[in-house]
């Protein structure tokens, strides 16, 4: 099992940036993929960024591409989402999942997920 918890989320004008982190313990060496998604009120929750753990393979839904950056710390167990240019429609609960076998844009093959951190952007 792998806990994950984030952190960095807040308030911020459009235009603006923030960096979320996800912190990893436990069975970190069972990580394949780390994730990012989100869910705006009435929302499904929906795909944003992924890595590769080991190899560092990034990708990103098309509403992010350009704007945000998904990296990690392998010596910290942590990923990161800096997330620039932001948007109202960027708002949402952000989660950090991890994957065991497979990078993949559903949330149906994240084994583990944080409890999320709140980004409000406002106009």
């Amino acid at each position: 099992q792998v806990q994950l918890v984030e952190s960095g989320g807040g308030l911020v004008q459009a235009g603006g940036s923030l960096r979320l982190a996800c912190a990893a313990s436990g069975r970190t060496s069972s990580m394949y993929a780390m994730g990012w998604f989100r869910q705006a009120p009435g929302k499904e929750r929906e795909f944003v960024a992924a890595m590769r753990w080991s190899s560092g393979i990034t990708y990103y839904t098309d509403s992010v591409k350009g704007r945000f950056t998904i990296s990690r710390d392998n010596t910290k167990n942590t990923v990161y989402l800096q997330m620039n240019s932001l948007k109202p429609e960027d708002t949402g609960v952000y989660y950090c999942a991890a994957a065991s076998t497979a990078m993949r844009i559903t949330s149906a093959a994240y084994n583990n997920w944080g409890p999320g951190t709140q980004v409000t952007v406002s106009s």
